[in-house]
């Protein structure tokens, strides 16, 4: 290995021969201290509210940035929090959202919480973490996040403080007097002459992050805490959006490591006088370390552009700019946001500070990936990662061979291997080379569970060993240098007659449509071949295509006759996730609703209504509700034809499982 970075696996084994090294930091505070000692005066973390005033963007030094984390962590520990306090953050990019992340993890426990989520599953989230604090934002005109968190304050009996953000902290000096003033009138035009107070059930605290963080020295934790390394740092939902929430427990410990492996895998291409650009949400673990603790642990910059970040209007359609304004040398981001940039005109602005991008979440398409570097001249190394593995398990190397559709190498310090499992789900062998298996991973990155004790079940692969074997629930295989390949999801597959079809097989040729700019295929519920392929498809700007012309065009690229999609469908946009990745849930739902109501309607039943909702331990429930004169006894033998549990509502009559 190289200064520079890893170029292969021999790399990776002779960083492992060394071992990790005996003073790695114990805890995420200490680690972003020794990233400041380097420079103090370097600048740390800069932020701009829009796209419009990115040049105009505030920057807060090393020296600074720890002592508001240092602030941050004091004001919690005034506030009698302890290491086992969770401290929950509903909030969007914002410089305040760090010192929360960072200043919480000093005090206690994190838990990072979606803003896009509904009221009542964000109370839902924050029941289930025990939070004692929330942060969120204040009342902001043209925000809706103070609203949906004031209308179930009265659900979180664990919650004894709130912290406020005010957005009018953060526009510029010439406008803040207004801002404040905007702001003071939605809290009125909300709440009237009771103002926040009155809004707030008495058993909670009210607190202005800014009013308490300032009377905090930044010089030292108030705590004088020791920390170990397997104290509990941070808690994040893997569960989606539905069902009861999956909170993934990260150690201090987990955090360190992963972000030393991911800087050893990046070498000179992360540290000082390198600039990093954040347009992931602050809730998802991609932005919070890659975007976040990688580079605060090693003194390099990372700028935060817009609470929405690459959401945030002109964000996208200014990117260049952007990053010829900031001299950016390395951004994350995922597929959906990669294939957008492909329609955005570099127009002549100088991004030779590129170097990298990083693309996780997703698999990215092949076409997007050699059409976006051809264009851009950009390395992309394709990455991925869990929540449960603190973020990154495996990149492709930034001096290496960089393998199309590969998600790249391990990182140095966890194992990464294709095991093949017995029917009972018990482990058998690992695979040999390129033979695909389920994807297992161990080592100190690797997180200590889940906060409910029914979703540990099977998630560990017992081996024999002594080692803890995470079971990923993904499907790939490794190559005979190294190079791990998915190839597919278990829940991802789609499962017809008995023939597993990835969906990769569908949406790589579609992707090579020129008037595609992103596809996704799921599995229709069919009651004779039990799933059948869908395509999905969202059009270029400006692009016309008929949904005949595609299922012609990808005949000849399938080489697969049961893969080739039952039906192509053009929808105006992708249902997406908070940070980007296509929701296929939300477009199984839709599928499922109407095979269902397709095959009562072929029985004479006309007019049910039938909804979708996912149960976290019964999976899809179909909740039908029958029209006068359906017989009940037709429905049931229809939807027994389908691997649902259902409950009939007929007409008169009260609910009932089956």
């Amino acid at each position: 290995m190289t200064a520079q970075g890893i170029a292969n696996r021999n790399d990776i084994l002779a960083i492992e021969a060394r071992g990790m090294p005996e003073d790695l930091p114990v805890s995420t505070y200490e680690m972003i201290c020794r990233g400041a000692a380097i420079d103090p005066s370097a600048p740390a973390l800069s932020f701009f509210m829009s796209a419009d005033a990115h040049r105009q963007a505030e920057c807060w030094t090393y020296g600074e940035l720890v002592r508001d984390i240092t602030r941050t962590a004091n004001a919690f520990t005034r506030l009698g929090l302890t290491s086992q306090s969770v401290i929950a953050y509903v909030l969007p990019n914002l410089p305040e959202t760090h010192f929360v992340i960072w200043g919480g993890q000093a005090a206690g426990i994190t838990c990072a919480v979606n803003p896009l989520l509904e009221g009542e599953s964000i109370a839902e989230l924050l029941n289930a973490a025990g939070a004692t604090v929330l942060a969120t934002l204040a009342p902001f005109p043209q925000t809706d996040l103070w609203q949906k968190i004031q209308a179930v304050l009265d659900r979180l009996p664990a919650l004894e403080h709130l912290v406020l953000v005010n957005l009018a902290d953060r526009v510029p000096d010439e406008i803040k007097f207004a801002a404040r003033m905007f702001a003071r009138g939605e809290v009125s035009r909300l709440h009237g002459e009771g103002g926040l107070r009155a809004a707030v059930p008495a058993a909670i605290q009210l607190h202005d992050f800014a009013s308490l963080i300032e009377r905090e020295s930044g010089t030292a934790l108030l705590s004088e805490r020791r920390f170990a390394r397997d104290d509990v740092s941070s808690l994040f939902s893997t569960g989606g959006t539905t069902g009861l929430p999956k909170i993934a427990m990260r150690r201090h410990g987990n955090e360190v490591a992963n972000a030393w492996s991911t800087s050893e895998f990046f070498g000179d291409g992360m540290g000082p006088g390198k600039t990093i650009f954040c347009g992931l949400p602050l809730f998802h673990v991609n932005a919070v370390m890659a975007t976040g603790l990688l580079p605060f642990s090693k003194g390099a910059h990372v700028v935060l552009g817009t609470p929405q970040g690459y959401r945030g209007e002109g964000v996208v359609t200014r990117f260049w700019e952007i990053i010829e304004a900031h001299r950016i040398n390395f951004f994350s981001g995922v597929p959906t946001l990669y294939a957008s940039l492909l329609d955005v005109p570099i127009d002549g602005h100088d991004i030779g500070s590129l170097e990298y991008g990083l693309c996780g979440a997703a698999p990215m398409p092949v076409e997007v990936f050699r059409g976006f570097q051809a264009r851009t001249g950009i390395r992309i190394l394709e990455a991925y990662g869990l929540t449960e593995g603190t973020c990154v398990s495996s990149v492709n190397p930034p001096l290496g061979e960089r393998r199309v559709g590969s998600i790249g190498l391990r990182i140095p310090g966890q194992e990464m291997k294709a095991v093949v499992l017995d029917g009972g789900g018990s482990y058998l062998r690992d695979c040999v080379t390129d033979e695909v298996g389920l994807l297992v991973i161990s080592g100190p990155n690797v997180f200590a569970g889940y906060v409910q004790p029914h979703h540990n079940e099977g998630i560990w692969i017992e081996q024999g060993d002594g080692k803890r074997w995470f079971n990923t629930g993904d499907l790939g295989r490794c190559d005979a240098d190294g190079y791990f390949w998915l190839t597919g999801r278990k829940k991802d597959l789609i499962i017809r007659g008995g023939h597993n079809i990835d969906p990769a097989t569908i949406e790589e040729p579609l992707h090579r449509h020129p008037a595609v700019q992103v596809a996704a295929a799921v599995g229709r519920p069919d009651a004779h071949a039990g799933e059948l392929p869908i395509a999905y498809v969202q059009l270029k700007p400006g692009a016309t295509v008929s949904e005949a012309d595609l299922a012609e065009f990808i005949r000849s690229e399938i080489g697969e006759r049961a893969a080739l999609p039952k039906r192509i469908r053009i929808i105006e946009a992708m249902p997406l996730t908070g940070v980007g990745k296509i929701f296929k849930p939300e477009l199984k739902r839709r599928e499922t609703v109407d095979a269902v109501l397709s095959a009562l309607a072929d029985s004479g039943i006309d007019g049910a209504s039938v909804r979708a909702v996912q149960d976290s331990l019964r999976g899809t429930v179909l909740q039908i509700e029958l029209p006068n004169g359906a017989t009940e006894s037709t429905a049931a033998s229809v939807l027994g034809r389908f691997p649902f549990v259902f409950s009939i509502l007929a007409a008169g009559e009260a609910t009932r499982d089956m």
